[in-house]
C-alpha cells in the first residue's frame, strides 16, 4: 500500500566534507531522529547558500515520490525526505510523500501530486525518468526536481541533480584496502545502471590507488571495470538476496562490503553481524546512524546528500532562482564524501587517515582519476 504522510522537520547532521585547500577530517555526526518515518538526515555539510530563508509564504509545499525501495529505505529516498523535512523547518511549508511500490506506481504518483498544488514535486531514482519526463513535459508550469538524473537536451522545468558518487567511493575503496587481513574486498549492487555502477567503479579505483601508493594487492570482488559488469540482485527491495549475496562475498574471502542497493544491503548487515568476520561499508547516508542496529560492524559510508538538493531546489524557488538543467554534487561543493569511521576508528591506520586530505584534494584538481 501506498503511504501519505505530513511530518514535522528534522535537523540535518555534518560530516566529512572536502572544501579549501586543506579539506578538513571526518567529524562525527550528530544523531537521527527516533521516529522510523522521519529518515535519518545524511550527514552533509551543506554547500554555500543563503544564510536567511526567503520570507515565509513563498513556499508551500514540497511533494516526494519514492522509488520502490521505500521511504525508510536507510538510503536515498529516506535521505532526500529528511532534505523534505529541513524544507519545513526553513520555510514552514508542507511536506508530503507517496511511496511506489512497483513502477507503475510512478505515474500515477506524480500525477496524484499533479493535482495537489505542489511547489516542487521531488522524485527519487533514476528509474523514474521517463515518468518525470513526461509529467514535466505535459506541465511546463510545474517544478520538478528528479535525483540521480538528468536530461538532454535540459527541460526547463526540471531540476536535474546527479552526483559524483565515485569520488566518495574512491575514498571509501582506499580505506577499505587499508583493513582488509584477507586481501579481498567486495561490492554489489541493486541493478546495473548508472548511478549504481559510478559507486562499484570509485570503489574498485580506490582499492587500486591503494595497492599502487602501498605496494599491496588487495582484490576486489563483484564489480570489473573493463568489463563494466559484475555482482547485482536485479532489485532494491530483497533483504534476503541482501543476505545470500553478501554470505557469497564472504565466503570468497571478502572482509569488506559494500553493497549498493537500497534496503537491500540490510540483509548483507544482518549476515556480517552473524558471522562477525567482516565490516560494511554503508552507502547514501550514514548507516552508523541510518542503520544504528549495525552500527558496530560499519566500516564508513559513501555519502550522497540528496538531502541538501532538496533544500537547495527548494530554496531556488522561494528566492525566485529556480531553472532547470543539470546540477552535479561533487566533492569540490560538498555533495558527496564519506562519513567518519565512529566506532572502527581504531582499525584504520593513522597513515591512511592522513593520506584522506591529499587524496580528496587530488580528487578536485584532477591529479587522482577516479574512473578508468
Amino acid at each position: 500500500m501506498r503511504k501519505a504522510l505530513s511530518t514535522a522537520p528534522v535537523l540535518a547532521a555534518l560530516l566529512l566534507a572536502a572544501c579549501g585547500t586543506t579539506p578538513p577530517t571526518p567529524a562525527a555526526p550528530a544523531q537521527p531522529p527516533a521516529a522510523p518515518t522521519e529518515a535519518p538526515a545524511a550527514p552533509t555539510e551543506a554547500p554555500a547558500a543563503p544564510t536567511e530563508a526567503p520570507a515565509a509564504g513563498k513556499l508551500g509545499k514540497v511533494c516526494q515520490v519514492t522509488d520502490v525501495g521505500g521511504i525508510d529505505d536507510k538510503s536515498f529516498n529516506q535521505t532526500a525526505w529528511a532534505g523534505a523535512q529541513q524544507v519545513t523547518k526553513e520555510f514552514g511549508a508542507e511536506a508530503r510523500y507517496l511511496e511506489s511500490q512497483q513502477q507503475t506506481d510512478y505515474e500515477k504518483n506524480i500525477n496524484e501530486f499533479l493535482a495537489s498544488n505542489c511547489d516542487l514535486i521531488v522524485t527519487v531514482g533514476f528509474l523514474l525518468g521517463d515518468a518525470t519526463k513526461a509529467a514535466a513535459t505535459a506541465n511546463p508550469n510545474q517544478k520538478f526536481q528528479i535525483l540521480d538524473f538528468t536530461y538532454d537536451p535540459a527541460i526547463p522545468n526540471v531540476w536535474g541533480q546527479v552526483y559524483a558518487t565515485d569520488q566518495g567511493a574512491f575514498l571509501a575503496g582506499y580505506v577499505a584496502a587499508s583493513v582488509s587481513k584477507t586481501g579481498k574486498v567486495g561490492t554489489f549492487g541493486g541493478i546495473n545502471i548508472p548511478p549504481v555502477a559510478d559507486f562499484m567503479i570509485g570503489f574498485e579505483q580506490g582499492v587500486k590507488y591503494y595497492n599502487e601508493k602501498n605496494n599491496a594487492n588487495v582484490q576486489v570482488l563483484g564489480w570489473d571495470s573493463a568489463k563494466g559488469d559484475g555482482l547485482f540482485t536485479g532489485n532494491f527491495e530483497s533483504t534476503d538476496d541482501g543476505r545470500r549475496l553478501g554470505e557469497t562475498l564472504m565466503d570468497e574471502g571478502a572482509d569488506v562490503i559494500m553493497p549498493v542497493a537500497g534496503p537491500v544491503g540490510l540483509g548483507t548487515a544482518a549476515a556480517i553481524l552473524e558471522r562477525g568476520n567482516a565490516y560494511l561499508i554503508g552507502v547514501d547516508s550514514d548507516w552508523y546512524e541510518s542503520a544504528a542496529e549495525y552500527k558496530s560492524i560499519v566500516l564508513t559510508s559513501v555519502l550522497k546528500r540528496l538531502d541538501v538538493s532538496v533544500v537547495e531546489a527548494a530554496r531556488a524557488i522561494a528566492d525566485g532562482t529556480f531553472s532547470g538543467g543539470t546540477k552535479v554534487a561533487t566533492l569540490a561543493n560538498n555533495g558527496v564524501g564519506i562519513a567518519p569511521f565512529h566506532d572502527l576508528d581504531s582499525i584504520v591506520p593513522q597513515k591512511v587517515k592522513d593520506d584522506l586530505p591529499g587524496i580528496i584534494q587530488g580528487i578536485i584538481d584532477g591529479t587522482i582519476k577516479t574512473k578508468p
